[in-house]
């Protein structure tokens, strides 16, 4: 009997851990008919939008937002043509639905995000090959490295500029030489001779030194002898 009772009590614990550890199951915000609704009529909607031109009309930032995305991602989508499939991940507040959309050119997937009970984002993104990803990645690569290369070829002329800067700046900046004036030669002092005395009216002193000149040649008479200018020099008078 005791056997019996401990292996009926193991029984009720065994049962009652089994019931503690079950969790309360989790009841979504919405269900997936409801959601892949959702999804469908904010496509549909959104598209209305743009084929309207009825932005203007809007004031609801979130959807002016999703308009933004699906004009900018209908330049690689195409036109709209139909809406492909719905999936949905929720829970009891949050939640992403995706909305697989089939363009004329590609296909694109629009991403509705929840956030406690509440559509907060709304984004357009466009599906691409991998060989068109490859493509983008590469010319992002060339444009990423041309970009650097001509900065660094722009920088080495910059540099190489330098040489020749400081002498324009030079050529430019540089005072006119200053021309040496060059002092005349000074020009010597004539010195003034003394003035002869004119003698042609003191006919006395004429015939005195001529008188006196022919005395000392021994001549007899002063007849010979014309004197034509008389100098001074020192206390005596010379003939010239």
């Amino acid at each position: 009997m005791k056997k019996w009772l401990l292996v009926l009590g193991m029984i009720t614990c065994m049962l009652g851990l089994t019931a503690c550890g079950q969790e309360e199951e989790i009841k979504p915000l919405m269900t997936q008919e409801e959601a892949d609704t959702l999804g469908r009529q904010v496509v549909e909607t959104i598209n209305q939008y743009v084929l309207l031109n009825a932005g203007d009309q809007v004031s609801d930032p979130v959807t002016l937002a999703a308009i933004d995305s699906w004009e900018a991602a209908a330049e690689d989508m195409g036109d709209y043509v139909e809406i492909i499939g719905v999936e949905s991940e929720l829970d009891e507040k949050d939640g992403v639905i995706d909305i697989r959309v089939k363009g004329s050119v590609r296909e694109a997937i629009v991403e509705i995000v929840i956030d406690n009970n509440a559509i907060t984002t709304i984004s357009t993104n466009v599906e691409y090959t991998f060989g068109e990803k490859m493509e983008k990645a590469a010319l992002n690569t060339l444009l990423g490295m041309g970009t650097v290369f001509c900065v660094l070829i722009l920088i080495s002329l910059i540099i190489g500029c330098f040489g020749f800067i400081p002498k324009i700046q030079a050529k430019f900046t540089k005072a006119p030489a200053k021309q040496e004036v060059k002092a005349a030669p000074a020009v010597p002092a004539v010195q003034a001779s003394a003035p002869e005395e004119d003698l042609t009216d003191d006919l006395e002193l004429v015939a005195v030194i001529a008188a006196a000149i022919a005395a000392s040649e021994g001549a007899s008479s002063a007849d010979g002898f014309v004197v034509r200018s008389i100098r001074r020099a020192g206390n005596k008078w010379q003939r010239a």
